[in-house]
């Protein structure tokens, strides 16, 4: 039997993506394409903006279209999003399945017998959906899934309806996880989660001893935390981030907004000058740290005011990079019942802020010329090997060099995307 996985959205569905792959392999599938006739086809959904939704919907008619015999899984936030009308919006699924029970989806598989299946539900009292994974796609950067939920409800954010509430993975499962990927050798892993600076105040614990326990690993050379809001750099987490190299030098800290007229309207738990204060704290205790952020534009109530607001925000801060997303309508949440921005503004204001980006981003990048950086070698393509910083910097270096390994580098120059360096 053959089997495609097709993922889209966040680095969770990512990491349950590849926990579908691993109990595939289990039970013999052969992986394969979508353009190589599986006889299952499985595709991750998200549903954070209208985009995404787009793309789930295409993705699953492109899969049935091109293999009309194939049994089709849609699982995740967009199913869970449209679980009560799943099957009239998208007769192409034959098993739908939200954003709990994906570790049962091979029960789900095999109890199949040309009947749909619509397994989700989203209940209030659910538990963490345990999954263990012991190999990642790529040999050198896993992900380990620690968090799931969300409780902010930020006004514009429709993933606390879909995912639920806050809820984390077993500490000492944690630390066994971490553990095998990294003597089955991975030498970077990353945390991820919905929440995932939260991880711990369902099971009485907290993020910061899960991070003074993980880098304990023996031969993990560099923990990555994918995202982790302001509000949660407390004072153990950075004592923790001061005291480790293990921890890598680049933090990604969604702001959303830098008007605190719209923060407050997004229902975002700081102000300005708290999260301003918050990220010069990090940036003392962590030399040339990269900070990364994600920003909303176009959300209601963002007037030019608040947009300029936002912009003089930013240039105090500089980041040395944007994700930048034009506001996004979200049934049922409570930012989709204010008066809207127009989609012009919108697109006028996100260009403004990817045009900003690009500025921090070589002006970040073009600090570490004549530097000499440690490299972890990921990939090679006409004669040049590419990996990443520490401080997540993308490298190009000349050569084929083999994969999974360290080297010293000294920076050359600038060629956006990647910074150019030369081995020591």
């Amino acid at each position: 039997m053959k089997a495609c996985v097709y993922t889209l959205g966040c680095k969770v569905n990512t990491y349950e993506s590849e926990y579908v792959i691993n109990e595939l392999k289990k039970n013999n599938y052969e992986l394969v394409e979508l353009d190589q006739n599986p006889d299952i086809i499985i595709i991750n959904t998200c549903t954070v903006t209208n985009n995404s939704d787009a793309k789930s919907r295409k993705v699953i008619r492109q899969a049935k279209r091109m293999n009309p015999s194939a049994i089709i899984v849609a699982m995740g936030c967009f199913v869970e999003a449209n679980k009560a009308e799943i099957f009239e919006i998208m007769p192409e699924i034959d098993i739908a399945l939200g954003t709990k029970n994906k570790s049962k989806i091979m029960d789900l598989i095999k109890e199949y017998d040309g009947n749909k299946i619509n397994n989700t539900s989203n209940e209030s009292d659910e538990k963490f959906d345990d999954m263990f994974i012991d190999s990642f796609n790529t040999r050198t950067r896993a992900f380990v899934k620690v968090q799931d939920g969300c409780n902010n409800f930020c006004s514009y954010c429709i993933i606390p309806y879909v995912r639920g509430k806050c809820r984390s993975k077993d500490l000492d499962t944690c630390i066994k996880e971490i553990t095998t990927l990294v003597n089955n050798g991975f030498k970077e892993i990353v945390l991820t989660g919905i929440h995932t600076g939260n991880y711990g105040k369902d099971i009485n614990t907290d993020f910061a001893t899960l991070l003074k326990e993980v880098i304990k690993i023996n031969g993990l050379k560099r923990l990555r935390i994918s995202s982790i809001e302001a509000t949660e750099l407390t004072k153990e987490v950075m004592e923790v981030i001061k005291n480790s190299n293990i921890i890598v030098n680049h933090f990604h800290v969604p702001i959303q907004s830098g008007s605190n007229k719209v923060l407050k309207l997004m229902n975002r738990k700081y102000n300005t000058n708290e999260f301003i204060s918050i990220i010069e704290k990090l940036r003392s205790i962590k030399e040339d740290v990269s900070i990364t952020t994600d920003i909303i534009t176009g959300h209601p109530g963002e007037d030019e005011e608040s947009f300029n607001e936002t912009i003089e925000t930013l240039e105090k801060i500089r980041f040395s990079k944007l994700h930048v997303f034009p506001y996004s309508v979200r049934r049922g949440t409570p930012s989709s019942r204010l008066p809207q921005v127009s989609d012009n503004v919108k697109k006028i204001h996100t260009d403004k802020l990817l045009e900003l980006s690009r500025i921090y981003e070589e002006e970040y990048m073009n600090k570490f010329i004549g530097k000499e950086v440690e490299v972890l070698v990921e990939t090679s393509k006409d004669g040049f090997s590419y990996g990443h910083t520490t401080n997540y910097l993308s490298v190009k270096i000349k050569g084929e060099l083999e994969h999974n390994t360290f080297v010293n580098v000294k920076i050359t120059s600038l060629e956006y995307p990647n910074v150019v360096g030369k081995v020591k």
